[in-house]
């Protein structure tokens, strides 16, 4: 009975609070501030108990990434670093 209680008490607060930083973020948007930080944020929130706010989590990432690799000169990326890794280890 209590596992039970605490449960459903976990997810209410997690969709409370997650789904307020959410909204904040998405108020954001139009207004002055970080929404870009404060959307993921409240995603990841939600992503704790709801399986539909990790798989957009997940979309927000990917998209965001690409979005950002543009920007970062080729010898930063990671994965010039860890094909460049894995092209040493061929030549041993």
């Amino acid at each position: 009975m209590n596992s039970i209680l605490f449960r459903h008490l976990k997810k209410t607060l997690v969709l409370l609070f997650g789904g307020t930083v959410l909204l904040i973020g998405i108020v954001l948007i139009f207004l002055p501030g970080p929404s870009f930080i404060v959307i993921p944020l409240g995603l990841a929130i939600l992503a704790i108990e709801f399986s539909w706010a990790r798989k957009l989590l997940k979309k927000v990432q990917n998209t965001a990434g690409s979005k950002i690799s543009r920007w970062i000169p080729r010898k930063w990326r990671i994965e010039n670093q860890e094909d460049d890794a894995s092209a040493e280890g061929d030549k041993k």
